[in-house]
């Protein structure tokens, strides 16, 4: 059976590629999922991209994963990851493997963006690797 990997991007990421392009670059949101959707075919697995900018919705999304079948989460919240209890419990909820993943590092910008609600229940936080880390994070999805 294809290993799936849902990737889940949260508000204002689909502005990438025209937002503030010197902190973000110039890498779109279809740029990201057509790479991890080609990276993970290239394993017979299958990348579900989506992207939201409402909170309910993204929860709405995690809890249809898990009747999915989804085998690991890429996520990357966007500003949701400093506020929203509520993807951290749908995220507990399914009990699926995830990867937080942040374009720019975010302990080297303003303090309110230093907490992540989602880090102490994830595999792994991945910062300031730009686009390149969703590429980590698929890969590490794929190997495990």
């Amino acid at each position: 059976m294809a290993k799936k990997i849902l990737l889940i991007n949260g508000p204002n990421l689909n502005l990438l590629g025209s937002r503030e392009p010197e902190k973000y670059g110039t890498t779109t949101l279809k740029d990201i999922e057509n790479t991890a959707k080609d990276q993970a075919s290239q394993r017979g697995a299958e990348v579900l991209a989506y992207q939201s900018n409402t909170e309910g919705h993204i929860v709405d999304r995690i809890h249809q994963a898990a009747k999915e079948g989804v085998d690991f989460v890429v996520i990357n919240a966007g500003a949701y990851t400093h506020t929203s209890v509520a993807i951290r419990d749908a995220l507990l909820g399914i009990a699926v493997p995830f990867i937080e993943v942040h374009i720019t590092n975010v302990h080297r910008r303003e303090p309110f963006r230093h907490h992540l609600y989602l880090s102490d229940v994830s595999v792994a936080v991945i910062a300031g690797l730009g686009a390149y880390g969703y590429t980590a994070a698929i890969q590490y999805a794929l190997d495990n």
